[in-house]
């Protein structure tokens, strides 16, 4: 089963959120869910708007999860480290891995979520 698919910020119904206890909402739209047809979980567009945050959280040791900044800049926190992303930076969450992103300027920060199976991640 093929799934190829374009996706695009533009026209997504977006929902608003608290994200993992962070402050502020945050808005994400969930355009791809892969259950049985992909070893991708899933893909989420999601807009962290200024002052917003996704808050610090760890995840399962069943997953790798994918941040790609496309626009906006914030503050990363990876495995108690903190770091500025920027648009085409990607972040890898470890299996395990605690991470949070903060949106730190004056513009909404706009970023790909797509969380990945950890064995299908070894995989490749």
């Amino acid at each position: 089963m093929s799934v190829g698919q374009r996706f695009s910020f533009a026209g997504q119904g977006f929902q608003a959120e608290v994200a993992h206890g962070g402050r502020g909402t945050i808005l994400t739209s969930r355009v791809f869910l892969g259950r049985d047809v992909s070893h991708c979980r899933f893909v989420d567009l999601s807009v962290v708007p200024p002052g917003s945050e996704i808050g610090a959280h760890t995840h399962d040791h069943d997953n790798h999860e994918l941040y790609v900044i496309v626009a906006g800049r914030g503050l990363m926190e990876l495995d108690g480290e903190v770091f500025e992303v920027g648009p085409g930076d990607v972040v890898m969450n470890r299996p395990g891995g605690t991470h949070g992103l903060k949106n730190v300027s004056g513009a909404e920060l706009r970023l790909v979520v797509v969380e990945v199976a950890a064995k299908a991640a070894a995989l490749g």
